[in-house]
């Protein structure tokens, strides 16, 4: 028996369509499969977290966001990897894990809090300021980056923070080295360090000295007006510092022979009160 053609045609338009329902039932059945493997993948790595074993954790995280790439939870399993890292100290798979996080994730709303990770994974990695400036550099450019990008977060309060300790922390390399060429008499080495400091690092405490080592340089080369200025400038910005005092008793030598006898007669005068005493 022949049928018509036109009923070859609906009949395999319907198989298509069933096979269609068919492979989208599967996709369906699939995905659903996929969002439960990576919810169970994601709290097995909370538990490991808990245990403490966190390279198992951050696996688990890893997992459910290889899994589940289109969820919303992809990224936090990805934040999650890198903060069960950084729980333990593994500051190296940290950042790894954040900068992975920063590349893929352009426009995710905790690209803050991943900032602030990654900076702390190299400022707690800063040992010896005067061997290594690598994690501080890296530190800086990371805290930078929130105060700028994010300035209205608690973030940003922390970083700024940070970064006054930061400062010091590179004005004490320079005074390191400064000090460095002082004591081999390189004076010239040693003026140029003395003047990063005070062009660079003004607010911090080695300002002042920085600014008296520059006076007693100066004068000590025959550059006396130069000498003077930076005299001036400490003397108005800190007047009432002992490196002011020195500085000034450079330019003035009567000055710092009658500051020794004060300082002697005072010393003569606290004796003869101690003696006094015992009588």
């Amino acid at each position: 028996m022949k049928f018509p053609l036109v009923y070859l045609i609906i009949a395999l338009l319907f198989l298509n369509t069933s096979c269609s329902k068919e492979k989208e039932k599967i996709s369906i059945v699939e995905e659903e499969s996929l969002e439960m493997q990576m919810i169970r993948a994601y709290n097995d790595g909370l538990e490991e977290l808990d245990r403490g074993d966190v390279i198992y954790a951050a696996k688990k995280f890893n997992e459910a966001e290889l899994l589940y790439p289109q969820s919303i939870w992809a990224p936090r399993a990805a934040l999650m990897a890198a903060y069960s890292y950084f729980s333990k100290f593994y500051y190296s798979d940290a950042v790894l894990e954040l900068e992975k996080f920063l590349d893929k994730y352009k426009n995710h709303p905790r690209r803050d809090y991943a900032y602030y990770l990654l900076a702390l994974s190299h400022y707690d990695q800063i040992i010896d300021e005067t061997k290594d400036l690598n994690e501080i550099l890296k530190a800086k450019k990371y805290f930078e980056i929130i105060i700028q990008k994010h300035p209205n977060t608690e973030f940003a309060i922390d970083s700024e923070y940070k970064l006054e300790l930061i400062q010091e922390l590179l004005a004490s390399k320079e005074m390191y080295l400064a000090r460095y060429y002082l004591d081999r008499e390189k004076w010239i080495p040693a003026m140029n360090r003395f003047k990063v400091v005070v062009e660079n690092y003004d607010s911090t405490i080695y300002v002042e000295e920085a600014l008296h080592r520059l006076v007693e340089l100066h004068y000590k080369i025959g550059l006396i007006n130069e000498s003077k200025k930076y005299a001036a400038l400490l003397g108005y910005n800190y007047q009432s510092s002992k490196w002011y005092e020195e500085s000034y008793g450079i330019l003035n030598k009567d000055y710092a022979k009658i500051s020794k006898r004060k300082n002697k007669n005072k010393e003569e005068s606290l004796i003869k009160k101690f003696k006094d005493l015992l009588k």
